[in-house]
């Protein structure tokens, strides 16, 4: 059987330009498999689902007995002197016929071997040109998948320097796409999501391009002793805290992949930028 050569793909610096080529890890040639993809999406979203139902109590609280037969009237349930019907589902007040149950079981699964596969499906997926555009992604034409990035990314904090980044690789115009939004049909819309909102670039981070600088340091002065601790740097890190005000971007560590964030409503094909370390460690946690 004859390999298939490795792939090479460009590192770009933060003004766009090429600075060098890096080896693509195998998993960029896993086979496409939407079905998994979709199920391990479905599991993750059904896990944030909350049980509903109603008070047991509800619409039986009531005093109202049938009055049986041979009295010209229907047999349902009627309230104490008087002859309102109460208690049944078709009575104004009465129980509900069949409401939702809190004992029903929500959460999907999924196997383990299964959902691994899914996400090294989501994540090839991300290189395929045709399918990242038939999701609705905008870029430039001239842009190669996938967008690999220097180390530096990492480092940019202000909003207008990764908007600025963004628009040197020519991936702006999503941000954009992403920043309009319609208002939900149905009765979604008086259920806290009234607007669709929509996913644009998904930035991916190692954690290792943090430099020690940026570890904070902290001292505390007391009585009787100084006492230095070093703190483990924080995971929401300085691009976490400029891309937050751009709409529908994402940022993840490489480890923390999961369908979702990859295929967004079950759709595979994400824009997606890595770092380059983030490559590197991609490879190592096959």
């Amino acid at each position: 059987m004859i390999e298939e050569a490795e792939r090479e793909t460009k590192v770009l610096d933060l003004s766009g330009n090429f600075v060098r080529e890096v080896t693509l890890p195998p998993v960029f040639k896993e086979e496409y498999r939407p079905d998994l993809i979709k199920r391990a999406v479905l599991a993750m979203q059904s896990h944030r689902l909350q049980p509903k139902g109603p008070n047991p109590l509800s619409g039986r609280n009531t005093s109202a007995e049938s009055w049986g037969t041979g009295r010209g009237l229907a047999r349902v349930p009627r309230i104490k002197s008087g002859r309102r019907a109460a208690r049944a589902p078709q009575t104004v007040g009465g129980r509900r016929a069949h409401p939702p149950k809190m004992v029903k079981v929500l959460a999907r699964k999924i196997n383990k071997k299964e959902r691994r596969k899914a996400i090294r499906s989501a994540i090839a997926a991300t290189i395929d040109t045709d399918l990242v555009r038939s999701r609705g992604h905008k870029f430039g034409d001239a842009v190669e998948l996938p967008i690999v990035v220097e180390d530096s990314l990492a480092s940019l904090e202000k909003t207008a320097e990764i908007e600025e980044f963004l628009k040197s690789i020519s991936v702006w115009d999503d941000v954009l796409r992403a920043s309009e939004r319609k208002v939900r049909a149905g009765r979604g819309k008086m259920r806290g999501r009234r607007y669709k909102r929509r996913k644009s670039v998904l930035i991916i981070i190692s954690g290792e391009e943090e430099t020690p600088e940026d570890k904070k340091v902290k001292t505390k002065v007391d009585d009787v002793s100084v006492r230095v601790e070093m703190e483990s740097p924080s995971r929401d890190t300085k691009i976490k805290k400029g891309a937050g005000n751009l709409p529908g971007v994402d940022v993840s560590y490489v480890e923390e992949l999961n369908a979702e964030l990859l295929a967004p409503g079950t759709h595979p094909g994400r824009l997606t930028i890595w770092t380059e370390s983030s490559i590197s460690k991609l490879a190592t946690m096959e």
